[in-house]
């Protein structure tokens, strides 16, 4: 019996991590757009699963505030502002900073002390295929490739809990850019590109190119935000 209750546990969180995910890839890809109102009968019924792993699953990407939640009328997808993304750049912004910090830290003044060999060839190639996609205005590769990026540059240097965090923040800020991205008639334009660079900085230990590639992005990413309230 013991085997069996496990094992239904196990096939449990299985699902819910995959609708889980599932939703969530369609949030990031403006599919399912901010305001959109589901229940956990309409998702199951689309998956064509029990109740429980939905809701389980639903409740988690709540708890990740991509979605919000109402007793009586069931889900919706979270509906960021201007203002939010504005508060997520400057918050990575931050979180960034500190990393290029420890950079500095582990070698004061000094250049060519930088990542080599293993830890940042996954890195690179992540950027590379990044800033492939956002110079060809290839959105859904861009955005998969720029999550892998961050999180594996985050984890060269940081602890699990700064790279999760920095993970959520860019995110959110993804599943807000989407839906305007996919309507601007402009969108290569505003797709950042300079992973490479970054990469390259790394590499060399150049804390202050780092820094001014980061400062150029988030420059980058406020013009963008005044663009849309324009």
């Amino acid at each position: 019996m013991r085997g069996t209750d496990s094992s239904t546990a196990v096939t449990r969180n299985t699902l819910r991590r995959q609708i889980a995910d599932a939703l969530r890839d369609e949030i990031l890809a403006g599919r399912l757009q901010p305001g959109h109102e589901f229940t956990v009968k309409q998702i199951a019924e689309q998956y064509g699963v029990s109740a429980t792993p939905v809701r389980e699953a639903l409740v988690n990407l709540s708890a990740q505030g991509l979605l919000d939640s109402d007793e009586h009328r069931g889900f919706k997808v979270h509906q960021f502002t201007v203002e939010d993304y504005r508060g997520m750049v400057e918050a990575r912004s931050l979180i960034v900073d500190g990393i290029f910090r420890h950079i500095a830290r582990r070698a004061p003044g000094k250049r060519g002390s930088g990542v080599h060999g293993k830890a940042l060839v996954s890195v690179r190639r992540r950027a590379e295929e990044a800033a492939r996609a956002a110079r060809g205005g290839d959105l859904d590769i861009l955005i998969g490739y720029d999550l892998r990026f961050w999180r594996e540059l985050g984890q060269v240097f940081a602890n699990r809990y700064i790279c999760d965090f920095l993970h959520r923040l860019r995110v959110h800020a993804w599943v807000f850019a989407v839906p305007y991205l996919r309507a601007d008639a402009e969108l290569r334009d505003w797709l950042w590109s300079g992973h490479e660079d970054l990469v390259d900085a790394v590499a060399l230990g150049d804390a202050d190119k780092a820094r001014a590639v980061i400062d150029s992005y988030n420059d980058h990413a406020l013009a963008w935000a005044d663009r849309l309230e324009q």
